[in-house]
């Protein structure tokens, strides 16, 4: 069942959110996130019960908040030819994977498997294979894609590619020189947008001439 959030738990958990972003789960204290939301550390028991708890929230209210975006992005999308369609939802996804990848470093695999975030995950996952699919009868119908690869292979390779790469920094960084972090994230994003979207098209049969 859907998880709905009070005004005051999405406050608190915004919050969370953006001190997790800065500071990382280990670094970020029920204090911190009190003092920055205004509220006193009994609300964190009342709300969520505890702060691993409420990471579970969060967890479950961010691929809430994903799956709506991703439906208006993809709205916003819906009328352009079908290589641009499928150009910007695989830049769409892995930018939002690289913008909330501090979330891999608390999420379990414990928490993942909680029946109402895998109800979520599973609905967000079908909301992007399902406007994949759009895309893919479109592009063939016109004739710029010549072959209909499995929606959910496509979303299975953008996803499992990115998280690899967000997860084995030690090992990417090798191909992607930078001076610090941040612009080692970018840069890394940006390969990993170029080589799958090479990947995608080359599996669609695309040819852009």
């Amino acid at each position: 069942m859907r998880k709905k959030f009070t005004d005051k738990q999405t406050k608190i958990l915004d919050v969370a959110e953006e001190l997790i972003a800065k500071k990382g789960f280990e670094g970020t204290s029920v204090r911190d996130i009190c003092t920055k939301a205004g509220i006193n550390v009994a609300m964190i028991s009342y709300y969520f019960g505890s702060k691993e708890k409420m990471m579970s929230y969060l967890y479950q209210y961010r691929v809430q908040r994903t799956k709506e975006s991703f439906s208006e992005f993809a709205q916003t999308i819906k009328e352009g030819k079908p290589e641009m369609q499928m150009k910007e939802i695989v830049n769409y996804v892995i930018s939002l994977l690289f913008k909330y990848s501090y979330f891999h470093g608390f999420v379990t695999q414990e928490m993942r498997s909680l029946d109402n975030v895998k109800d979520d995950l599973l609905e967000f996952y079908q909301t992007c294979v399902g406007r994949l699919d759009e895309i893919i009868k479109r592009g063939i119908v016109s004739g710029v894609f010549h072959n209909a690869p499995k929606s959910e292979d496509i979303l299975t390779m953008i996803i499992g590619s990115t998280l690899f790469v967000i997860r084995n920094k030690n090992f990417y960084e090798i191909y992607v020189p930078a001076n610090n972090d941040t612009q080692y994230m970018k840069e890394a994003e940006q390969k990993l947008k170029n080589s799958t979207l090479l990947s995608v098209f080359a599996l669609l049969d695309y040819d852009a001439d």
